[in-house]
């Protein structure tokens, strides 16, 4: 369905693992530290917390569902999993399992769920029961000579395969079936439950412990169930294969698919281990794969990256095809329909997502450095970046293509970009020479270059209504150049401190700048006066970053805003920097509305807010000791001299930010370019009850009685006073569409733009798309003229609307293109054989008349 979704929850640190239950309602997450999360995938809501103390290699629940195994430490311990009723302690430990002398890597079950492998770094695969077998003892399988990165069980079987990391696959054959398996005698069983009836005395419940013997002595293994192996092969001793990283396999198609640290990945079929397949996704290390319920479909994950691929391997396409920016995103844009978002990243990298599906649908690479600003001219089918390469490129998303590239006479690093609401003059800011160059959409030709500033362009903005350009810098002054007027200065505004970003208010009438002493100032810039100021160095709360050697509070002092933008409707305006917060502000009050939290994410620096006291030792902070020289991702070209890993790398934390800021156009959902990367906040779509000039007698009871009585507008007008969305929509539906019109002409003024508001939200999920266009149509016909006395106001929902309709429009155009091209092939096929019977027809009677010749 192409379509992408975020759930409302987090972990304080990055997600390690994820097991999702056989019947797709559960999820367990954990993250690094060993912190589990029970997510309900169904409610989109966390229904039990739980604590592991280590960190957790792998999970994964048993095919029936009742079991979970986790792997931690050298063992394996099993739970029972939260079934559909409401648990009061959702993870009981079941057993737990001793064997492996390292570190366990890798879980797989048997399909009837009666046992499952755990793989390790001690280069062994240890097969045990879920319950206790009297003929299975649980003895190690070797045979390898690095660390078992996965083990699989075959389909209905207990024959078993292993990979390690070295590119070896061994295949284990049983000689016992699943049904072979022999219960415990009863006597044992009564032993086991006078084991644990003392163990509940203790303090912790620790569940049954077992214990597997490496190598079990011949009288242990008489009658018992044997393992011999078959074959072993090798994927290919050329340098880059032998690090094997990820695998997966599906066993009703025997299909194996395995992953290298140098982003080939290999299709084979078992047992034979005929090779399908080998390609290349990319340089980087395949983090993760997986195969989907009917073997057809591959996914791959590349963290280096931050890649995501589905692969349809019989007719080698891509499915699904997505990757982020390599480096943090710097910079974000809206199209004027609220439809796309660009970006821009350090990676040189544009990309265009879809707000709707949350997925990237084009990227632009022709940028050789970091990209500083990108920006939509006013038609949203031109987009515009500025880099450090010293060059300002225009893109066409009709045809995908750089179709303009400015350039400056002496070569100059820009840093910020700014076009005028005609989309013909282009601005940008440098960096080295404090110049401002202006050049002209149509012909690609430098029109002037501005000088006057004593310090490095921070930011420009274009005036929404007129032709004026503001420009902020580094010498604590704002410039207002008039474009009409030979671009001569219009008006100096002069600030306390280095200014960072400026912006105007989308009716063009207030500028607001944010400098470097913390302050959010709003200026007329008609009349160069001061309106307001904003003290926001204290809402901004810096967070401490693992080392510092001052506080949070005292590092806030020297911490500013650095991105700016006002509310589609011009009263609220959203302020971020470096940190975990972006504040939205009342412009008239002068007050902080709300903080939004952006990340909890301890995996990123600057998130503390105190010093931590358990990272220090005697020698200082433990940030200072370097735990990421040489791990297990293993890198391809080390230093010479390097037996393990690479020297010359340094593990280090990315540092929480807010990049850029942007308000939709349709003044439902803000976004920010963090860290974390690409966020969108949107309108809480939950049931809040919010009336509008609420009288005694507006009841539902009351609006169906009046919806009865086919008094359509007193019912529309009494539902939008109760406000609640359901009664809205069953009161304008069941107006017959022949009334539309008449009801359109006997609202009231105040609810038009309440009902068209209604309509731009509804067409988003109703499939009555004709009887909405239709009251669209009538409202936009009818009161047209009144509407555009208060343009400035309604334009957040008239695009809303344009979006919701732009949408609709696409997939409609779609639909009847394949509708028509299927209808066309049809005509043409039976045509064909139309013209075929006609032929046959002939041919027969040609042949009826040669016969009756020959009888004559």
């Amino acid at each position: 369905s192409n379509k992408c979704e975020t759930y409302p929850l987090a972990t304080r640190l990055n997600i390690v693992c994820v097991g999702l239950s056989p019947d797709g309602s559960l999820a367990i997450l954990i993250d690094e530290e060993g912190a589990a999360l029970l997510v309900s995938l169904i409610g989109k809501c966390v229904i039990h917390r739980f604590y592991f103390h280590k960190p957790v290699h792998s999970v994964s629940f048993s095919p029936d569902g009742k079991k979970f195994v986790i792997t931690k430490d050298n063992v394996a311990l099993m739970y029972h999993a939260p079934g559909r009723k409401r648990e009061f302690n959702a993870f009981v430990l079941d057993k737990t399992y001793y064997g492996p002398y390292d570190e366990t890597t890798c879980i797989d079950w048997t399909d009837d769920s009666k046992c499952f492998a755990v793989g390790s770094k001690d280069m062994s695969t240890w097969v045990f029961g879920a319950e206790r077998w009297a003929n299975l003892i649980y003895y190690s399988l070797g045979g390898h000579k690095d660390v078992i990165v996965a083990c699989f069980f075959e389909e209905n079987s207990l024959d078993l395969y292993t990979i390690s990391q070295d590119a070896a696959l061994c295949v284990w054959q049983c000689d016992t079936e699943l049904d072979g398996l022999k219960p415990m005698p009863p006597k044992d069983a009564a032993k086991e439950n006078n084991a644990e009836k003392d163990e509940e005395f203790l303090e912790e419940p620790k569940g049954e412990e077992i214990h597997g013997k490496a190598n079990p002595s011949e009288k242990e293994s008489r009658n018992k169930v044997k393992y011999s192996r078959v074959a072993k092969y090798f994927f290919n001793k050329e340098g880059d294969f032998n690090n094997l990283t990820s695998a997966a396999y599906h066993k009703k198609t025997h299909l194996l698919v395995t992953g290298f640290a140098s982003g080939i990945f290999h299709l084979h079929e078992l047992p034979d281990f005929n090779l399908i397949h080998s390609l290349s996704i990319s340089d980087q290390r395949i983090a993760s794969i997986s195969i989907n319920c009917t073997g057809d479909w591959i996914a791959f994950g590349c963290s280096g990256l931050g890649q995501l691929l589905v692969w349809e391997w019989q007719s080698e396409s891509y499915v699904l095809k997505q990757q982020g920016h390599f480096n943090s995103m710097v910079s974000l844009a809206y199209s004027p329909d609220g439809q796309y978002i660009v970006t821009g990243g350090e990676d040189g990298k544009v990309k265009v997502w879809n707000t709707s599906s949350s997925f990237c649908f084009v990227t632009f690479t022709e940028h050789n450095s970091g990209v500083t600003a990108v920006t939509f001219t006013s038609t949203g089918y031109v987009i515009l970046s500025a880099s450090l390469d010293g060059t300002v490129r225009a893109f066409d998303l009709h045809r995908y293509r750089n179709f303009r590239t400015f350039t400056s006479p002496r070569p100059s690093q820009f840093s910020c970009l700014a076009v005028d609401s005609s989309g013909e003059i282009v601005s940008a800011g440098s960096q080295d020479s404090f110049e401002i160059f202006i050049w002209s959409m149509q012909s690609g030709r430098l029109l002037d270059i501005l000088s006057g500033h004593e310090g490095p362009i921070s930011s420009l903005s274009f005036n929404p209504t007129k032709c004026v350009l503001a420009s902020a810098s580094w010498d604590k002054t704002v410039k207002l150049w008039d474009m009409l007027d030979s671009w001569r200065t219009k008006e100096t505004l002069v600030l306390n401190s280095d200014v960072l970003v400026v912006a105007f208010r989308p009716d063009g009438k207030e500028l607001a700048v944010a400098a470097l002493n913390g302050q959010i100032t709003f200026w007329d810039h008609e009349n160069a006066v001061q309106t307001g100021s904003i003290e926001g160095r204290h809402d901004l709360q810096m967070g401490r970053k693992e080392l510092d050697k001052i506080t949070a509070k005292q590092a806030a002092k020297g911490k500013s805003f650095t991105t700016l933008c006002y509310s589609a409707d011009g009263q609220s305006i959203l302020a971020g920097g470096l940190s975990k917060f972006v504040c939205i502000y009342n412009v008239k009050e002068q007050i902080l509305m709300k903080k939004f939290e952006i990340s909890c994410n301890f995996s990123l620096d600057a998130m503390e807010e105190y010093l931590d006291r358990r990272k220090m030792t005697e020698f200082g902070s433990m940030a200072l000791i370097d735990e990421g020289a040489g791990g297990e991702d293993g890198v391809a070209i080390p230093l010479p001299g390097v037996k393990r890993g690479d020297m010359s790398y340094r593990h280090f934390k990315p540092e929480i930010r807010v990049t850029c800021l942007r308000f939709s156009p349709t003044g439902r959902s803000w976004a920010a370019t963090t860290t974390e990367g690409l966020l969108i906040y949107s309108l809480d779509a939950g049931l809040i009850f919010d009336p509008f000039e609420l009288d005694i007698d507006i009841t539902p009871s009351n609006i169906h009685k009046t919806l009865r009585q086919k008094e359509y507008t007193v019912a529309i007008v009494m539902a939008f006073k109760l406000n609640e969305k359901k009664l809205i929509q069953e009161v304008i539906e069941a107006v017959p569409s022949n009334e539309v019109d008449v009801v359109c002409t006997s609202l009231p003024d105040l609810y038009i733009e309440k009902v068209l508001e209604f309509l731009a939200s509804a067409f988003e999920t109703s499939c009555h798309l004709e009887f909405y266009l239709i009251w669209a149509h009538k409202l936009l016909m009818l009161h047209g003229q009144k509407l555009k006395t208060r343009s400035v106001k309604l334009l957040p929902v008239i695009q809303f609307l344009q979006k919701s309709i732009q949408r609709h429009f696409e997939d409609v155009s779609k639909l009847c293109e394949w509708n028509i091209y299927n209808i066309k092939y049809a005509l043409a096929v039976s045509q064909q054989r139309g013209m075929k019977r006609v032929a046959e027809e002939t041919s027969v009677d040609e042949d009826d008349l040669d016969s009756d010749s020959d009888y004559l």
